[in-house]
C-alpha cells in the first residue's frame, strides 16, 4: 500500500512506549516501565498528525491510562490485538495511518496501513513487515527515534540545534 500524507500515528503501549514487561505481586498486575524521551518527541510530532495509543492489556489499563491519559494527556483506547485493522479501517483511511507495534499479531495492521514502524525488539514478523525498524527497543527511546524519523521522513526534520517552541509541550514543564 502506497502511503498518503500521513494524519494519523497509533501506537502500540506495551513493548513499544514500555519494554513490554508486566510487574505483578500476589494481588496481579501493578506496574509497567515506561520509557524516557518519548513524551518529549511526541510533543515534538503532535502539531502534525493526531496520536492514539492502543492496547490489548485490559488488566493493565488504568496503568497506562494513569501514563497516557492522565501524565501525558493523549488519546488512550481498549483494541484487542487481532481486532486492530477492523478497528482502524472504522476510523480512519489506512494509508493515512502510521503504526508502530511489536507483537505477533502487529504484522497483520502493518500490512494493511500506509507506513509502519516496529521497535528493535520487534516480533520477527513484524520487523519483516514494517516500513521502518527503530535501533532501540521498546520502552528504550523506541518511540522517541520513530517520532524522530517520522517528522525527518513526512514533516520538518527535528533540529537539534534549535530549542523547540515553548508551547511545544503543552502539559509538561521543561523548566525548573
Amino acid at each position: 500500500m502506497e502511503c498518503k500524507m500521513p494524519k494519523v500515528f497509533i501506537m502500540d503501549v506495551d513493548g513499544v512506549l514500555t519494554d513490554g514487561g508486566f510487574y505483578y505481586s500476589a494481588e496481579g498486575k501493578v506496574m509497567k516501565k515506561f520509557g524516557a524521551d518519548d513524551n518529549d518527541a511526541l510533543s515534538l510530532l503532535k502539531p502534525y498528525m493526531e496520536i492514539v495509543f492502543v492496547t490489548g492489556d485490559k488488566r493493565g489499563f488504568p496503568i497506562s491510562r494513569k501514563r497516557i491519559v492522565e501524565d501525558m494527556h493523549m488519546v488512550l483506547e481498549l483494541v484487542s490485538t487481532i481486532r486492530r485493522v477492523e478497528w482502524i479501517k472504522e476510523r480512519y483511511d489506512p494509508a493515512e495511518v502510521i503504526y508502530m507495534g511489536d507483537g505477533i499479531f502487529d504484522h497483520y495492521v502493518m500490512k494493511e496501513v500506509g507506513y509502519s514502524i516496529a521497535t528493535a525488539d520487534a516480533d520477527k514478523n513484524a520487523k519483516a513487515f514494517a516500513s521502518y525498524v527503530t535501533e532501540r527497543k521498546g520502552g528504550n527511546r523506541a518511540a522517541a527515534e520513530a517520532c524522530l524519523h517520522i517528522l525527518e521522513k513526512f514533516f520538518c526534520a527535528f533540529d537539534p540545534d534549535k530549542l523547540p517552541a515553548e508551547n511545544i509541550n503543552e502539559h509538561r514543564d521543561w523548566t525548573v
